[in-house]
């Protein structure tokens, strides 16, 4: 009988540390997915793949929040009963061991909300995008001040393009020229082509 835990964070910036400090350690494997986010189906993630391969029966799991699980509601509840008919007991902060029946019932209600979350989320992502467009529409600048969309432009794209054809030379070393990334001068002689 092992004692697992798993973490999973949506973006790089965030750490799975305050997830670990929280759950009642030591555990006897860690499993973890950093960067991706909770609508990728729980099997297809990396870590919680290798999870499920692990796994026996009398195992525990512990996750910090059912939202660590996913925030696709019928796959955390999919994803559960897997684990349960596995004979492993999934063990989520603030709600203690999920049984059938009941434990069940709340899981089904706790991926819900998550899955609502996660759609708010877009929603209001997208409300912002909407906004930024309107905004650089009508004032040649974002709401934010900014004057584009996306990250901001530093680098002279026909400077790098004429460079690069007046020394023919390669996207690497037109590159290092600039101090770009490789990608970067793809786009500009990609942009020059249109």
């Amino acid at each position: 009988m092992s004692r697992i835990a798993y973490f999973r964070v949506s973006t790089g910036d965030q750490s799975i540390e305050a997830q670990r400090a929280t759950l009642p350690g030591p555990f006897d494997k860690e499993f973890s997915d950093e960067g991706v986010s909770g609508a990728v189906l729980a099997a297809d993630r990396k870590g919680f793949g290798a999870l499920l391969s692990y796994v026996r029966e009398g195992d525990t799991l512990y996750v910090a929040a059912i939202d660590r699980l996913g925030r696709d509601a019928l796959d955390v509840q999919a994803t559960v009963r897997a684990l349960m008919s596995k004979g492993v007991t999934v063990d989520v902060l603030g709600l203690g061991p999920i049984a059938k029946g009941v434990g069940e019932l709340i899981v089904a209600v706790l991926a819900q909300m998550a899955d609502m979350e996660r759609n708010r989320i877009r929603e209001r992502c997208e409300a912002g995008r909407a906004a930024a467009r309107a905004s650089l529409l009508a004032t040649g600048k974002t709401h934010r001040g900014k004057a584009s969309l996306g990250r901001p432009v530093t680098t002279d794209s026909v400077a790098l393009v004429a460079w690069r054809r007046e020394h023919k030379a390669s996207i690497k070393q037109t590159a290092i020229q600039f101090n770009v990334s490789e990608a970067t001068v793809k786009r500009c002689c990609a942009a020059a082509l249109t």
